[in-house]
């Protein structure tokens, strides 16, 4: 299984662990509504029997039973009004004043102002039942929904929500813990990939001195000398990887045309290098250069494989720009779909029959964690080619 199938693999474990919690999510916010609804339907029919109640205490005159049957409700706020709108009775609502324990029937005017607001609203609901009292005579009985009802109603939201954020974390906390797996991987390979290409190299410039001295072509041994201080500088970028590497002022123009040098000789003839710069602006970076050199040949080799060697890659710096400085790399390739400008950074994220899917990732570690910078996909068109963008700060900014 390659890195692609493994980041694929991961993704699809992310997106079925987030559906499962959801789904779970959903389950018990049905229950609880499901309790909430039976609550209050239990609610209702305790109003009906004591509406029916009502109704029969009026019809036997026994006044003083009704009233027994009312002090029994001690959660449900109630209220019961003739068919003008007259307050005869009410319980457990929580009024601006207190009630005159001498007089608790008595309604002072505040209260009374209170109570007729509060049955404009309950007569825009159902929680509305009629009382016949006789044939002449109708009698209302409105009443609201209990606190703990009330409070029950916002239980399955509340709950919805401690779960999702529970989720969101345990799903952060995941992620944190296999970026750290994947940093403490991704730094031991480096290290040892400059581990071991140290002993082969001091090797090579041994027997590179050697025919130097047995009289072989001077040319020959040059250019044996310069692939040998290539591998020396790729070991050196390996052995950076891992720890924040000591950064020097460097002015930007030759930076990158000096970092492109190596790579003029090395891509196909079809290719047309374009390097852009003003001579009367250059500003001053603080950088790695072994690093910054790794990441414009990055570039440039993503740039080539795109263009499937034969195109046109423009490199353009603008140290005119405000506040960072700013290059485009910009290439006539297959480009890319909108969609992947994320996920071309993605480790293991890779359009190419044969790669790693490594090398942008590499490249965005080096330009946002070790200077500070920020690369992004400025523009692509399918077909047409793709901009690569990368700010870096200015030295004069820090």
């Amino acid at each position: 299984m390659n890195i692609r199938n493994i980041y694929d693999s991961r993704r699809i474990w992310k997106f079925s662990l987030v559906a499962v919690s959801l789904l779970l999510a959903a389950g018990f916010l049905y229950i609880s509504n499901k309790l909430v609804k039976d609550l209050g339907k239990q609610e209702r029919d305790r109003m009906e029997i004591w509406a029916d109640a009502t109704q029969e205490m009026a019809e036997a005159q026994d006044v003083e039973f009704l009233m027994g049957i009312i002090e029994k409700n001690h959660n449900i706020p109630v209220m019961l009004v003739d068919d003008q709108d007259n307050i005869l009775l009410h319980r457990n609502f929580t009024l601006p004043e207190p009630v005159d324990s001498l007089a608790p029937y008595q309604i002072s005017e505040t209260n009374l102002e209170f109570l007729q607001k509060k049955l404009v609203k309950l007569k825009n609901t159902s929680n509305k039942i009629e009382v016949k009292i006789n044939k002449t005579t109708t009698q209302y009985v409105y009443y609201e929904d209990s606190t703990l009802l009330r409070q029950l109603a916002y239980y399955p939201y509340i709950q919805l929500l401690v779960m999702l954020i529970f989720i969101g974390v345990a799903y952060f906390a995941l992620i944190s813990v296999k970026k750290a797996e994947q940093n403490k991987v991704w730094v031991g390979l480096s290290k040892e990939t400059a581990h071991q290409l140290g002993t082969p190299i001091s090797s090579l410039m041994a027997w590179t001195q050697m025919l130097d001295s047995m009289g072989i072509d001077k040319s020959i041994v040059n250019d044996m000398d310069k692939d040998v201080h290539r591998l020396s500088v790729i070991a050196d970028r390996f052995s950076k990887i891992g720890s924040m590497p000591d950064k020097n002022l460097e002015f930007l123009n030759e930076a990158v045309v000096e970092s492109l040098e190596y790579m003029r000789t090395r891509i196909p003839r079809r290719v047309e290098l374009s390097i852009h710069v003003n001579e009367e602006c250059n500003c001053g970076v603080m950088m790695c250069r072994p690093l910054f050199e790794w990441v414009m040949e990055n570039l440039a080799k993503n740039a080539v494989d795109a263009m499937e060697g034969d195109g046109s890659l423009d490199i353009t710096v603008d140290c005119a720009a405000t506040p960072n400085a700013l290059i485009l790399v910009r290439d006539t390739g297959k480009g890319i779909a909108h969609k992947n400008f994320k996920n071309v950074f993605t480790p293991g994220f890779t359009t190419k029959k044969r790669g790693w899917g490594l090398g942008l990732t590499l490249v965005k570690r080096i330009v946002e964690e070790y200077h500070g910078g920020r690369i992004y996909i400025k523009e692509s068109e399918l077909g047409k080619g793709t901009t690569f963008a990368i700010e870096l700060p200015k030295a004069n900014n820090e």
